[in-house]
């Protein structure tokens, strides 16, 4: 076989060609994958919800409403309310913005809360998502604002993660800010606005 020659037009060619076999394979994995990820983000935040609210039937999904930025996920069981579980968000991480999931039960008393996905430092603010940290906000009916003890609060922040711990309360924070802002619009036991609102 003749070997090609090394010309600028020949090596073009070939750069072409190859890139454009590479971004055909790259579209045909992007094509694969794009359903199974879009899916398994889903049920990630299914899970959530169910372990943020109480034992629900109803299927909190097909009922979410959203106000704020946020999504609100109503629990029901036999028809009536058992919690919301609201996926907020802080842009205050020490690594930027991260996601929870925090249940609240009709009385606005916090259930439990859930690190969806965060970037923060392994060790340190990822200890955000360990039981020992997030289940002190377990049971705290919010009157204020929850913030860490350094702050004046009643939250302990995480050793060496003050900025992790702060964001996290502020996370927190929002979520009941809309679940109590919206609730005055929003009937949370059949789905409807009240007073025609949109």
């Amino acid at each position: 076989m003749k070997k090609l020659e090394s010309t600028l037009p020949n090596m073009v060619l070939s750069l072409l060609l190859i890139c454009s076999i590479m971004a055909a394979a790259l579209a045909l994995v992007y094509g694969a994958t794009k359903e199974p990820i879009a899916q398994a983000y889903i049920k990630g935040e299914n899970d959530a919800v169910k372990e943020v609210v109480p034992a629900f039937d109803n299927d909190p999904n097909a009922d979410q409403w959203e106000a704020d930025g946020l999504v609100f996920y109503p629990a029901k069981k036999n028809g009536e309310l058992v919690g919301t579980a609201v996926k907020t968000f802080t842009e205050s991480g020490f690594s930027g913005r991260f996601d929870v999931m925090v249940g609240f039960l009709p009385d606005g008393t916090i259930y439990n809360s859930k690190v969806l996905s965060h970037k923060e430092t392994p060790g340190l603010g990822s200890k955000m998502s360990d039981p020992k940290f997030h289940d002190q906000f377990n049971n705290l009916k919010i009157e204020g604002n929850l913030s860490v003890k350094k702050d004046g609060g009643t939250i302990d922040a995480i050793t060496a993660a003050t900025i992790s711990s702060r964001a996290y309360c502020d996370a927190i924070n929002r979520a009941h800010a809309a679940l109590t802002n919206n609730n005055n619009t929003y009937d949370s036991t059949s789905g409807a606005t009240k007073g025609g609102q949109e």
